[in-house]
């Protein structure tokens, strides 16, 4: 089901997979099955979705971002992907973010370029993500910092 208020260009887009009110998709991007894009979402080109994977409100998904399968990302989670980012840079290097299988991402929280989060792994709500967490922990804070295992 894609909204009728939402601009999706892409055809790649799979089964059982809702895109709510006011969600931009670009052309290119691929989308699993059964996931769910919530309302204010948007997702550039080179961005890779896997299956039943959820996104909630206020996510923009910038090129170089893969996302696994079974992921939770929370609301308003913000992903960059130029660690020196400057207005109409034509030298700007794209680091992508990779959210493997199963992690979870907590509302508001913020990923920096290039970083890699587990399998599993859980980053709390309000969390700046500074470097790569590994798989099946759970990581919160300003910067982000290993706080135990997932049980």
């Amino acid at each position: 089901m894609i909204h009728p208020l939402s601009d999706v260009k892409s055809k790649n887009i799979g089964d059982g997979t809702n895109i709510w009110q006011f969600c931009v998709v670009f052309p290119d991007a691929v989308i699993g099955n059964n996931c769910n894009i919530c309302a204010n979402v948007i997702i550039e080109n080179e961005v890779n979705v896997g299956n039943s994977v959820t996104v909630k409100s206020g996510v923009q998904l910038w090129d170089g971002i893969t996302v696994e399968d079974n992921v939770f990302i929370g609301p308003n989670a913000t992903f960059t992907n130029d660690r020196y980012p400057r207005s109409k840079n034509p030298d700007w290097i794209k680091k992508g973010i990779h959210l493997k299988k199963g992690c979870s991402v907590g509302a508001n929280s913020t990923v920096l370029p290039g970083v890699s989060i587990g399998e599993n792994a859980m980053v709390g709500a309000g969390s700046v993500v500074t470097r790569d967490i590994p798989d099946n922990e759970i990581w919160a804070g300003n910067p982000a910092r290993f706080i135990r295992k997932v049980q």
